[in-house]
């Protein structure tokens, strides 16, 4: 089962400054008193304070246990089966060390662990000298989260053989020398080497405590006071990198989500799901290979100064780990309000039947839900937030004529409950947008109270898995009060909220630096009384996706609240759109069916699919040749078709024929001109999306016509469809 643990860099900093460890012998790291007293503050805050109702006893002790081994070793490469016997007497006895703040029996399992990373560091290199032979039929099983434990230090050679032997397969797939590729892999592996020698008992501490934190939910985490000053840097929007949030994949550092209008945003490559294999600086820095590296060490190559370039060997989402790479370079910069801002544009559909008549369908791009808080504190008369943004860009698509609207949400990650709520009030006349329920079972109402609707025709909120929060309280207030359709995907389904707790409020005067709990205190609901955690928000006309929706999101994560449901609230819903989402439906899947690019599509969902399962990689060289030479080829072919046919989008968004005057243009300028046309191509989904609105829009101009096309979906008399 193919599954992302999604750590933010901030929840594994290392300090760089600490003292390196004695090599001559294994790491002996104990904890410091103020990291008793940290522990005995925090472990009273999740016992008492969480949203969920959590019991420290010796279930929750197994569970802190299980996790703090999937944290440290998730790939279970480096302990031993015995290892993890001699532990077990820790694992009904976590509760009580931590009531009375006795931690050695995490810094006693991290001292073995760190032992065994070495071992292993020391047989890597050695085996990296010496020659494979690539004509033998073997497998690398490179998932083995749920593997049994290795026996003896003999099958973990083994083990490790054939990890080395994959790593140098796919450096030798690049056509790199035998001596440039040992030169990287002793890099790789003395990279690990000194990453676990520098950490130190703050470290040790912040893996333990977020163990027990996310053993209770995976929102709830400990900072350290140095992890708190990168949380707050983080959240800053003058941070110069490339805007980006990490997470980890086995050995690899895996794009979690894109920042919206940060420059990896703007660049458009990099996906969330894409795995960075390596880092270099500048145009012709020396790419420094980085799969097994900790997620802050990778954090530290990729940020920067303000316009500098940083260059990224990236495996894309759908790729396999023994396909190609790409190497995108990105120029960092600050990510900016004004890039994350809403933004319009308009795209002409072609009406059916007609001499070239087109129906305008205008989008509105909404990265975050944000708002100036400082100038709305000062009544600032211009000060900035989506909804007064969203309302504008409104006002300006009418002018434009547009007859329908697409709100786009996917990968908008939430932001402000109260932005949520007022550009919900947009498009509804007044009633309660979403249920908040706090940890007391308490329920308070976020509620429009603004009369009137800026835009009562044809909406769709086009949703991914990346939707979460916020948007999610949007989409599903839309769709509750049936003034929308939502297209897209099941949504990421995170419905709590979280608010961090300063220990060192409570804390001795002379104990400072106690660091921070992240800790989840309350949860959302739909006006209709179901939750929006773990499930999402489920799209009225789903569009085909890669994968199962229980393999990511909420849904996919250890511990998850599930979802659940409180009685509705009171609300008056516009209609009922079922029989429109029917009709509109069934049209998206009659296109979807004759479309050369949705083809494509599914065809690489169906090849991602027959594929996700797998936990291993054939050793052969021939094989991953092949499979290198097929993805390059199909890339090739549809780069080819699109060259030819088009379509590309066209001022206002129209589908226009590409330029063939390109054809006779010098090297240089074609190779520009590809690079923009690639920019300007029509986003297939955002396309489909105008087109279902302006299904909708005729639809709902023409009532019979609805009827009719509903009749015969149901096998319903039109007669017998008007009555329903």
């Amino acid at each position: 089962m193919r599954r992302i643990l999604i750590i933010a860099f901030f929840l594994l900093a290392v300090s760089a400054a600490s003292a390196a460890v004695d090599t001559s012998d294994a790491l002996k790291i104990e904890p410091d008193m103020e990291h008793r007293y940290a522990s005995n503050i925090a472990t009273r805050f999740l016992t008492n304070y969480h949203y969920k109702r959590t019991r420290l006893d010796d279930g929750l002790s197994s569970d802190i246990f299980d996790s703090y081994l999937k944290l440290l070793d998730p790939n279970r490469i480096y302990f031993l089966s015995s290892d993890i016997e001699s532990f077990e007497r820790y694992r009904t006895g976590l509760d009580d060390s931590l009531r009375h703040s006795d931690l050695m029996p995490a810094y006693n399992i991290f001292n073995v662990y760190a032992e065994r990373v070495q071992q292993r560091v020391d047989y890597a290199r050695k085996r990296a000298q010496q020659p494979f032979d690539f004509t033998v039929d073997e497998y690398y099983q490179y998932d083995r989260e749920e593997s049994p434990w290795v026996a003896s230090n003999e099958e973990l050679d083994e083990l490790w053989r054939k990890r080395v032997k994959n790593d140098y397969l796919r450096l030798l797939l690049t056509d790199k020398e035998p001596e440039a590729i040992v030169e990287t892999l002793t890099e790789r592996y003395d990279n690990l080497e000194r990453r676990i020698k520098e950490l130190n008992t703050e470290d040790v501490f912040q893996f333990f405590m977020n163990a027990f934190a996310q053993s209770i939910e995976p929102h709830t985490a400990y900072l350290s006071a140095r992890t708190s000053e990168n949380f707050e840097i983080s959240m800053k929007l003058s941070l110069e990198g490339i805007g980006a949030l990490l997470g980890r994949e086995n050995e690899y550092t895996v794009i979690s989500s894109v920042v919206p209008g940060g420059p990896a945003d703007q660049d458009g490559r990099l996906k969330a799901g894409d795995r960075i294999t390596a880092v270099g600086q500048g145009n012709d820095g020396k790419m420094v290979d980085v799969i097994g590296w900790r997620i802050d060490d990778v954090v530290d190559l990729i940020r920067g100064p303000k316009d500098t370039l940083v260059r990224l060997d990236v495996l894309p989402e759908d790729v396999s780990v023994s396909g190609p790479s790409t190497v995108i370079d990105i120029v960092r910069n600050e990510v900016k309000l004004e890039e994350q801002a809403a933004k319009s544009e308009v795209i002409e559909v072609p009406v059916e039947g007609s001499d070239g008549e087109v129906m305008k369908i205008g989008v509105i791009d909404l990265p975050v839900f944000y708002m100036d808080f400082a100038g709305r504190a000062q009544n600032k008369p211009d000060y900035r937030s989506s909804t007064r943004d969203v309302r504008r860009l409104i006002n300006e698509l009418e002018q434009q004529g547009v007859t329908g609207i697409v709100v786009d949400l996917r990968n908008n990650g939430g932001g402000s409950l109260l932005e949520a709520t007022t550009l919900t009030g947009l498009f509804i006349d007044t009633g309660p947008v979403v249920q908040v329920r706090n940890s007391s079972g308490r329920i308070s109402l976020e509620e429009d109270i603004d009369p009137g609707m800026v835009w009562e025709g044809p909406l769709a909120v086009l949703v991914n898995r990346y939707s979460a929060s916020a948007s999610e309280i949007f989409a599903a207030a839309i769709q509750d009060y049936g003034r929308g359709v939502v297209i897209g995907e099941p949504t990421f389904g995170k419905g709590t909220v979280q608010s961090l707790l300063d220990l060192d409020d409570y804390a001795p005067s002379d104990k400072p630096g106690m660091g921070q709990l992240k800790i989840t205190m309350a949860q959302f609901f739909r006006v209709n009384g179901g939750s929006t955690q773990n499930l999402g928000v489920e799209p009225d006309i789903r569009f085909p996706s890669f994968g199962d929706p229980q393999e990511y999101g909420e849904r996919s994560m250890d511990n998850a609240l599930p979802w659940t449901k409180i009685d509705p609230a009171r609300y008056k819903a516009s209609g009922d759109l079922s029989q429109m989402v029917a009709v509109a439906d069934s049209r998206f899947h009659g296109r979807m069916a004759d479309d050369e690019e949705f083809g494509w599509l599914m065809s690489d969902i169906d090849s991602y699919n027959e594929h996700a399962n797998e936990t291993s990689v054939s050793l052969l060289e021939f094989v991953g040749r092949q499979k290198m030479k097929e993805q390059e080829a199909k890339k090739a072919e549809r780069k080819a078709k699109q060259d030819a046919s088009g379509p590309l989008l066209g001022e206002g968004g129209a589908l226009v024929a590409p330029d063939p005057e390109l054809a006779d243009s010098e090297e240089e300028d074609t190779e520009a001109a590809d690079a923009e046309e690639e920019e300007e191509r029509p986003d297939l989904l955002l396309r489909e999306a105008a087109r279902i609105v302006a299904d909708m829009v005729e639809l709902d101009s023409n009532i019979e016509l609805l009827q009719r096309q509903y009749a015969q979906l149901s096998g319903d008399s039109a007669d017998q469809a008007q009555v329903q």
